[in-house]
C-alpha cells in the first residue's frame, strides 16, 4: 500500500470517529504539501467544516491530532495552514519502506485488475518507409502499452498494416512504369526505401501531369471535366476571380487546393492508378503478384526497423484481409436502416442530427474507404480478444474520423464501440518546418536512427571517458544514448501537443534528455560496485534522523506507484520521463551537496556505518526506480558511460 493510500485510510477513519458519518477513502483529497511548508503530505479540509460545523482551520487541528494518535508509526507531527493539513511522515515509515523496497527491480508493478485493452499502433503504410513521424507513434503506443502492464492490465499490442488502396497502388504503379526490373537485391537499396522512391516518383509525375489541368481551369478552360467535376470547377473558377475575393491569400489558396485535387484525380497516371485499383479489387493475378512481391519487400524492411527500435507487436492486422469485412458491416448496416444508399449506388450515413455530417462508406464502383475497413477491422478486433478498451494511435488530423468511427458503431450497436479510444497526438516538426511524404521531404527513421546514434558516438568520444570498452560495449553503449535520446525526447512532451524535434538538443547530457538521466543510473552502479552489496541488510536498525535529502530522495522514490497510476490515467509517458528526470536530478543534488568544504552525504566518508548502510540502499533504490521508469518509455540504461 502507498503512503498516500495509507493516509487516506487513517483520515477516513478519523473523519468517521470524531464526526460519527460514513466516510471513504475515496473521498479524501491527498496532495504533496508545498515546498514552503513543513510535511510531506496535505490533506485539504474544507470539505469536512459541514460535518464539522467548524472553520476549516479548526476542522484540520481536531482531524490532525486524531491522525496522530491513532497512527503513531505512520504520522510524527502535523500543522494547519489555512484548510490544509500538512503531515510530517514518521521517519520509520520512509526507512521500512527503503528497506523493503532498495532491491526490488519491480517496486511499483500492480496486481492484475482483470481488465483487458488493445494498443493499436505504427500502422505503416506499406508505400513508403517509417519516418519521424512514425516514430512518436510508435514510442507513445509502446509506451502507454507497458505503463497500461505495469497498472496491472492485459495488454495486446497491435499494428494493422495499410497494405492496401490506391496509395499503394501509386508506388506499384510507378515501379511497373520506371522501375526496369529494380529489386532491392540489385540495387542495394532498403526494401522499403526502394518502394517509397517510386511512391514520390509518382507524385512528381502526378504534379507534371496536374500543372496544366490547373492553369487552364484557373484560365477559365475546363475541357478536361465532365459531369458534377465539371459543375465543381466552374464555380471553383468563378469564386477565383471574383473581384471580393482578390487579395484574399487565405481564400484564393483553398480554391487553389480544390482546384489541385479535382486536377489531380484527371490526370493519365492517377487514371491508371484507380484502374489498378479495381483490379486489385478484382483479384487480378498480376497485379496481386506485384502487390504481394512490393510488400514483401517493404515487411522486411520494416522489421529490420522495429528491431532497431525495439518495438515489438502481439498481432498483426493487415487492411487487405479486413476491408470485405467492412463491406459485410455496411450490408448489415442498410438492413438495419442505419445506412442508406444514393443513386449512384454508394452507401451512406446520415451524422447530420447528431451534429456531423453525411459519411461516404462505400463509393459508387464498390470499392471501399478507410471508414469501412475501420469497421470491419473493429468488429473483428473485438471478436478476438473481447477486449474493454480498443485504444487507436493516431495523430490529431484523424479526430473527426475516429469521433464518426465510434458514432457509426454505436448506432450499429456493436458491442466494441463503447471501448473505442483515440489516444491522439500532435505532429512532429523539424527546425526548418514540416515533412510531406509526396515530395520526399519527411525523415526517414532509419536515417534518423544512424544520425542520432553517429551524435552519440561523436559526444562519448569527446568527454574521453570510454577508453577501457571494447568495440562491442562502445557499439552498445551508442545505440543506448542514441537511441534513448530520440525517444526521451519524442515522448516528453504531452503527446496531445505539437513538438519540434531538435536532434542536438535531445542528446545533451546536461539537458532535460535521456542522456542527463541515464548517467545519473550509470554513476549510481558506479557507486554500487565500488562498494558492493556488503553489509546492506534488509533488516538493519536506523536509529539517526533522516537529513533532509536522504528523506526527499526515498520520498520520490515512494511516489513511483502513483506516477504510473497516473501516467496510465492520462495515457501520457510525459508524466513518466518528467518524473525520472526529476528523479535523476534529485540524487545529483544529494550526491553533489556540500557543505563547509565537504560532501553532507557522502557514502565513503559517512559520519557512521549506519548511514552508510542508509545512503547504499537509498543509491540502489534510485537506480531501480530510474531503470524501471526508463524501460516504461522503452529505453535502456547503461551500467558505464
Amino acid at each position: 500500500m502507498s503512503v498516500v493510500s495509507a493516509i487516506k485510510n487513517a483520515a477516513a477513519a478519523a473523519v468517521q470517529e470524531i464526526y460519527q458519518q460514513p466516510f471513504t477513502a475515496q473521498d479524501i483529497a491527498v496532495n504533496i504539501t508545498k515546498p514552503e511548508f513543513e510535511g510531506e503530505y496535505t490533506v485539504v479540509t474544507f470539505g469536512f467544516t459541514k460535518m464539522s460545523r467548524q472553520s476549516p482551520e479548526a476542522t484540520g487541528q481536531a482531524i490532525g491530532e486524531a491522525l496522530v494518535k491513532a497512527n503513531p508509526e505512520l504520522i510524527a507531527k502535523y500543522n494547519v495552514v489555512k484548510g490544509f493539513l500538512n503531515l510530517t511522515i514518521h521517519d520509520n515509515y520512509w526507512t521500512n519502506f527503503l528497506q523493503a523496497s532498495y532491491n526490488n527491480k519491480l517496486t511499483a508493478q500492480k496486481p492484475a485488475n482483470g481488465k483487458k485493452v488493445m494498443v493499436e499502433y505504427s500502422s505503416p503504410n506499406t508505400n513508403k518507409p517509417l519516418h519521424l513521424g512514425h516514430l512518436r507513434n510508435n514510442f507513445l503506443g509502446y509506451s502507454v502499452a507497458e505503463i497500461l502492464k505495469a497498472n496491472g492490465y492485459e495488454v495486446i499490442k497491435a499494428n494493422l498494416v495499410n497494405d492496401r488502396g490506391i496509395h499503394i497502388c501509386k508506388s506499384m504503379l510507378a515501379w511497373q512504369l520506371f522501375a526496369h526490373g529494380d529489386t532491392p537485391e540489385s540495387t542495394g537499396i532498403k526494401g522499403d526505401h526502394l518502394v517509397g522512391d517510386y511512391y514520390v516518383k509518382f507524385e512528381s509525375i502526378l504534379k507534371e501531369q496536374a500543372e496544366p489541368i490547373i492553369s487552364r481551369v484557373l484560365e477559365g478552360k475546363f475541357s478536361d471535366f465532365d459531369g458534377e467535376d465539371l459543375e465543381k470547377v466552374r464555380k471553383l473558377h468563378a469564386a477565383f476571380v471574383k473581384p471580393e475575393n482578390q487579395g484574399n491569400d487565405e481564400k484564393l489558396g483553398k480554391i487553389a487546393d480544390e482546384v489541385k485535387e479535382l486536377a489531380r484525380n484527371k490526370t493519365e497516371i492517377m487514371v491508371q492508378a484507380k484502374i489498378m485499383l479495381q483490379q486489385w479489387e478484382a483479384g487480378n493475378p498480376d497485379v496481386r503478384a506485384l502487390w504481394s512481391n512490393m510488400n514483401q519487400w517493404v515487411y522486411k524492411g520494416f522489421d529490420e526497423t522495429y528491431k532497431r527500435l525495439g518495438i515489438d507487436f502481439d498481432k498483426m492486422y493487415y487492411e487487405s484481409e479486413t476491408y470485405l469485412l467492412g463491406k459485410a458491416v455496411v450490408e448489415e448496416g442498410l438492413e438495419k436502416g442505419v445506412l442508406f444508399r444514393k443513386e449512384d449506388n454508394s452507401v451512406w450515413i446520415d451524422l447530420t442530427a447528431d451534429g456531423l455530417d453525411q459519411k461516404l462508406l462505400l463509393r459508387g464502383d464498390g470499392t471501399s474507404v478507410y471508414m469501412t475497413q475501420d469497421l470491419g477491422t473493429a468488429r473483428l478486433k473485438y471478436d478476438d480478444y473481447k477486449m474493454d478498451q480498443s485504444m487507436y494511435v493516431v495523430a490529431d488530423e484523424q479526430a473527426y474520423h475516429f469521433k464518426v468511427l465510434k458514432l457509426i458503431l454505436e448506432k450499429m450497436q456493436e458491442p466494441c464501440a463503447s471501448g473505442i479510444h483515440h489516444l491522439s497526438y500532435g505532429m512532429v516538426e523539424l527546425p526548418h518546418g514540416r515533412m510531406k511524404s509526396r515530395e520526399g521531404t519527411v525523415v526517414d527513421a532509419d536515417d534518423m536512427i544512424d544520425e542520432m546514434l553517429a551524435t552519440a558516438k561523436q559526444q562519448t568520444q569527446e568527454l574521453g571517458k570510454v577508453k577501457d570498452f571494447t568495440e562491442d560495449e562502445l557499439t552498445q553503449l551508442y545505440e543506448t544514448i542514441g537511441l534513448g535520446a530520440i525517444k526521451f525526447f519524442l515522448l516528453k512532451v504531452d503527446p496531445r501537443k505539437r513538438m519540434i524535434f531538435n536532434p542536438e538538443e535531445s542528446i545533451d547530457l546536461h539537458g532535460f534528455t535521456a542522456p542527463f538521466i541515464q548517467y545519473a543510473y550509470a554513476r549510481i552502479r558506479s557507486i554500487l560496485r565500488e562498494f558492493g552489496t556488503t553489509g546492506m541488510s534488509d533488516n538493519y536498525a536506523y536509529m539517526a534522523e533522516l537529513l533532509p535529502l536522504e528523506k526527499d530522495l526515498i520520498v520520490l522514490n515512494e511516489q513511483f506507484g502513483n506516477v504510473i497510476e497516473d501516467a496510465a490515467k492520462e495515457t501520457s509517458p510525459a508524466v513518466i520521463a518528467n518524473y525520472a528526470f526529476q528523479l535523476a536530478q534529485s540524487f545529483n543534488s544529494f550526491y553533489a551537496k556540500k557543505e563547509n568544504g565537504r560532501y553532507v552525504y557522502s557514502i565513503i566518508d559517512a559520519e557512521n556505518e549506519e548511514k552508510k548502510h542508509l545512503r547504499l540502499q537509498i543509491a540502489s533504490l534510485t537506480a531501480n526506480t530510474i531503470a524501471q521508469s526508463l524501460k516504461l518509455l522503452g529505453i535502456s540504461v547503461p551500467e558505464r558511460m
